[in-house]
């Protein structure tokens, strides 16, 4: 191998860099566990143990313990944020800080470790409704109206929907005569539909722009470690994953919220010189606990025993754990807007002092503190302002007023300009002209945040400049959330999945266990079949798992339930390069080569099939990352670098290290026992029984088209509904409950499969799942509560709803039609779309459209058997069989799996026909499988075998995708030979036919 030096080079780096990787994953959970250590000590000096406080009330100590858990929550928040800069190792370019370090560790999904998914769509209704001014025209309300029907059940464009409603209605009716009166010009008499389309499309862009600005930095405020946010502008849907977050009311209000945009006038430093000189000569009095700041909020318990409400216990600031600074030391000089300028690592100690009674009687009554935005890379500090509101909740000019705004220049300097309606100028003049005469700043707010303080250069009216230390992109920005006044676009919750921890925790435990087992199994395997090269395959196969973990945090991917899955099918696929190399060695040393040609002829015959195999894999996941979401992404993403790096390992370092072995005069031994008697000599007549394989194929066709008459079950993401993991504290009768609950649901039938035992039990309803009113939500899961209380009598409706407890709600999950019906157009798409692409790929790769053909009808095949089994035994087998995303995932990595043993076959096939010329084709094809089915066995076991342990030992979780990649390995490897093979007889063509020759056929040894 002529690049050892280069391989030895990049292995090296890699396992140095994936090493380097993983240790911020250590480091940042011993920190961790410190300052959760300081909490829990925190909150005990402060509060009694729930057990010495309600000694004999088992309800009270469960209310009083939750309480102390969300105590020990925000001061391990607290000191994680005081802590962000604080160095907790050190890296190649310095020390490294547990900001720095928690941005780089491999993250966990909120499958592992708790926490809520949502997808939101923007909500199109009042960005039209605002375009057209608030319109009461007749045509355009009753086009909304009627738009928002169709879009209650499909995915479809909402302005398109719009615009062929409101052509319906009135076909002679143009859109200019709605949108013309608020467009600023942009639209008028002679602009045409088309215009006013792109006019809406451009608008309704911006809005989702917006609502994505928006909803990130909202998400700062849940105290979420890790989010991810994925926006897709095409279907105007963000997905948002938040990892840990447990306030799941706070969330959904927070993202479905309206933006709040808002202009207040702000105190000058000098009206509140007084109050920093009384704050600064409290503030010592502050930190020793004089009074009873807020640090943590008071605890408010119900003895419901003797009915008494406790509030004697306040909690005081830890003098020990606050940087000993005197107060306006936290305070620096502003280069910029507001009165100071705070580091972000004390904001959250300057803003709680000023809350406490001690420090804020020091202001006006109307002060508000407000800190600026952090909207740029490595922004150490914040601007802090202090809004004087008159008492008002309402400021004097909101969001609504402004009818545009753009990022602009004025003598090359970025400004931002500004338009009003007539009700907005009136009162922007009066601010403005205050502003001029008392130079005070006027506060561009947005939820509760200072985006700019301008000071105005005089009385502005309709038309005005906003100027400032603006770049182009902040001016941008600005001009952006401004828009946000005239483009009210909110974002509605339409899919939405929470794991509770104990689900999280139980999740890991069975991946993990899966994960271990499997590699141990694989491991020896390979030793038991290949000897002592086995040892080489095993050690290009730990390369390649810590290279895929340690790479996964610098894609800025999770590590996710469904990416253990992909790890565990890793193991499996990763040995199969291995395994093809192996065989072609162990084949041309039965032909008599000697050790040096025979491993150059294995690594040089099969590196076309191997890159065939791994590219229809690597292509199928690319498809499944592109229309999955959440979770399944995680898996296309693992799944990926796993084949990515196969190639690597089993390939070029494999190679690196056999000769390196051979450098070193020892031959590695290919044969056991075992492995030299199994299929030698093979000489079995496949194609001679590809008559009754077709019978067999006619029957699972009809089968197929059966099964979707006979019917499947439906996960929620495909049907649509409220799905609910309940765990009781023992067995209970799936139809009581069902009837139970039916009558609680107002005659709704739920549909409830057990989850690994009859005292966990999965429910899902389609009750209210049509009303988008706010609370609908918690109504659901009040009458879910009802309906099951006399299995929970001695819960509340909180502890059965919060998912914290082992018992009651351990996750749920909420999918609207609409985007239920997105999902299921989409994995059809992906389906066709593998098909499609690897029918290329094989067209491309074999030049023949023949080996096309045969590769997607084995395909098809194979996708038939699964959708047979998931339809006729999902009543049958002990565990649910749901068409669902996982399911999707599974039919996808088969597809992919099914083309590696096809492909081998096929290369061979493609060999034999130039070795073998003149022979009848039947004996062509007959020898390539018979030479290739140690190959093809092997490849198919290591993968069987992994995905049998995850479905045995891998949860609840995966055991849908698991039991549909056991089917579909079974199948793909039948299909490989019986059904894509035998095609190529059959289907004539100049290959393999036999010409009339003298000579002697040539002969190839299986």
């Amino acid at each position: 191998m002529q690049l050892k030096g280069l391989v030895r080079f990049f292995t090296i780096l890699l396992i140095i860099y994936s090493l380097y990787n993983l240790s911020y994953t250590y480091f940042v959970r011993q920190h961790e566990k410190k300052m959760e250590a300081k909490a829990t000590r925190y909150v005990n000096a402060l509060y009694p143990k729930a057990s010495e406080k309600f000694p004999s009330n088992n309800d009270s100590q469960a209310v009083y313990q939750d309480f102390l858990d969300r105590a020990t929550e925000m001061r391990v928040r607290e000191l994680l944020d005081s802590t962000k800069d604080v160095t907790i190792t050190y890296g190649i370019t310095g020390a490294v800080s547990y900001k720095k370090a928690k941005g780089e560790e491999l993250s966990l999904g909120l499958d592992l470790q708790g926490g809520m998914n949502v997808t939101l769509e923007v909500e199109m209704t009042g960005l039209l409704k605002s375009l057209a001014n608030s319109s009461t025209d007749p045509t355009f309300l009753a086009a909304i109206e009627n738009a928002n029907k169709r879009k209650a059940n499909s995915d479809a464009d909402f302005i398109n929907l719009f615009i062929e409603e409101f052509h319906k209605l009135d076909a002679n009716k143009k859109l200019n005569t709605v949108f013309s009166v608020a467009s600023s010009g942009k639209v008028d008499a002679k602009t045409t539909d088309g215009q006013v389309e792109s006019y809406l499309r451009s608008a309704a862009t911006t809005a989702f722009e917006n609502t994505d600005r928006i909803i990130r930095t909202r998400i700062d405020k849940f105290g979420v470690s890790q989010p991810a946010i994925y926006p897709n502008p095409d279907k105007k849907i963000i997905s948002v994953e938040l990892p840990g977050v447990k306030d799941k009311e706070r969330v959904r209000e927070f993202l479905q919220s309206t933006a709040n945009l808002q202009f207040w006038e702000t105190y000058k430093p000098e009206e509140l010189q007084q109050g920093f000189a009384g704050v600064e000569r409290d503030y010592e009095a502050y930190l020793k606990g004089t009074t009873t700041p807020d640090t943590v909020a008071t605890p408010v318990v119900v003895d419901t025993v003797k009915n008494k409400v406790d509030t004697n216990k306040k909690a005081t600031p830890d003098v020990a754990e606050t940087k000993k600074k005197s107060f306006m030391e936290l305070l620096k000089q502003t280069q910029g807007e507001g009165i100071a300028s705070i580091s972000i690592k004390d904001t959250n100690i300057v803003m709680k002092a000023l809350r406490s009674d001690i420090l804020r009687r020091h202001f006006p009554g109307d002060a508000v503190f407000a800190l600026g935005i952090a909207n740029r890379k490595n922004q150490k500090d914040v601007g802090f302002y202090v809004l004087r509101t008159g008492g008002r909740d309402k400021a004097p000019l909101e969001g609504d007023a402004i009818t545009d705004a753009n990022p602009d220049l004025d003598n090359g300097r970025p400004i931002v300009s500004l338009r009003m309606n007539d009700a907005g100028a009136q009162i922007w003049g009066r601010l403005t002209e205050r502003s001029n005469k008392e130079s005070r700043p006027i506060a561009i707010v947005l939820d509760g945040v200072v985006y700019s303080a301008p000071i105005a250069q005089g009385k502005l009216g309709n038309s005005s400049q906003i100027t400032g230390n603006f770049t182009t992109e902040t001016a941008t920005d600005l001009s952006n959330i401004l828009k946000i006044g005239k483009l009210p676009a909110p974002a509605k919750i339409v899919q939405e999945q929470q794991v509770g921890p104990t689900l999280g925790e139980k999740a890991i435990k069975s991946g993990s266990m899966a994960f271990i087992i499997s590699f141990i199994v694989i491991f020896l395997l390979m030793l038991v079949y290949y000897n002592t090269s086995g040892w080489v395959a095993n050690i290009a196969l730990i390369l390649n798992l810590l290279f895929t973990i340690g790479i996964l945090p610098a894609l800025g991917a999770s590590l996710t339930a469904a990416g253990i899955a992909g790890l565990v099918l890793t193991i499996g696929m990763a040995v199969d390069t291995n395994v093809i190399i192996y065989e072609r060695i162990k084949e041309e040393l039965n032909k008599g080569k000697g050790y040096i040609p025979a491993i150059n002829e294995g690594y040089r015959r099969s590196l076309p099939p191997v890159l065939d195999g791994h590219i229809t894999v690597f292509l199928t996941a690319v498809i499944l990352f592109y229309f999955g979401l959440g979770p399944v992404r995680g898996f296309a993403t693992t799944q990926m670098l796993g084949i990515a790096l196969s190639l690597f390992c089993g390939i070029l370092v494999s190679r690196w290290v056999t000769e390196w072995f051979t450098s070193k005069k020892k031959h590695l031994e290919y044969f056991t026992g075992v492995s030299r008697k199994v299929f030698k000599h093979a000489k079995f007549k496949f194609i001679e029984y590809r008559k009754v394989a077709y019978m067999i194929s006619i029957v699972v066709l009809g089968l197929g088209i059966a099964s979707f008459f006979n019917g499947f079950d439906y996960g929620v993401e495909f049907n649509g509904g409220r799905s609910y993991t309940v765990q009781f504290d023992k067995t209970v009768d799936v139809d009581k409950v069902r009837d139970e609950l039916k009558k609680t649901y107002d005659g709704e039938t739920p549909i409830i499969k057990t989850v690994e035992t009859k005292s966990r039990l999965d429910i899902t309803t389609s009750y209210l799942i049509k009303d988008t009113k706010d609370g609908v939500d918690s109504i659901v899961e009040a009458k879910l509560y009802e309906g099951l209380k006399p299995y929970f009598p001695n819960m509340t409706y909180e502890r059965f709803s919060s998912q914290k407890d082992k018992l009651g709600v351990q996750a749920n999950k909420k999918v609207l039609p609409t985007i239920s019906d997105d999902l299921k157009k989409g994995a059809i798409k992906a389906t066709i779309f593998a098909l499609i692409a690897i029918f290329l790929y094989i067209l491309i790769r074999f030049r023949n459209w023949r080996y096309s053909l045969g590769t997607v009808v084995a395909l098809l095949h194979d996708v038939f058997v699964t959708l047979i089994v998931f339809s006729f035994l999902r009543k049958v087998v002990p565990f649910p069989l749901e068409i669902d995303q996982h399911f999707i995932a599974a039919v996808l990595t088969v597809i992919g799996f099914s083309m590696n043993d096809t492909v081998i076959v096929f290369d061979r096939i493609r060999e034999y026909n130039k070795q073998m010329a003149g022979a009848p084709r039947s004996q062509i094809i007959n020898a390539a499988i018979n030479d290739t089915l140690s190959r093809t066995i092997m490849t198919s076991l290591t993968v069987f075998l992994t995905v049998l342990i995850l479905f045995l030992v891998g949860g609840e979780v995966t055991k849908g995708f698991a039991f549909a990649m056991l089917v579909g390995i079974i199948t793909g490897t039948y299909s490989s030979i019986f059904v894509a093979a035998p095609i190529l007889v059959d289907l004539g063509g100049k290959e393999g036919q036999e010409k009339k020759t003298t000579e002697p056929k040539k002969e190839v040894k299986a």
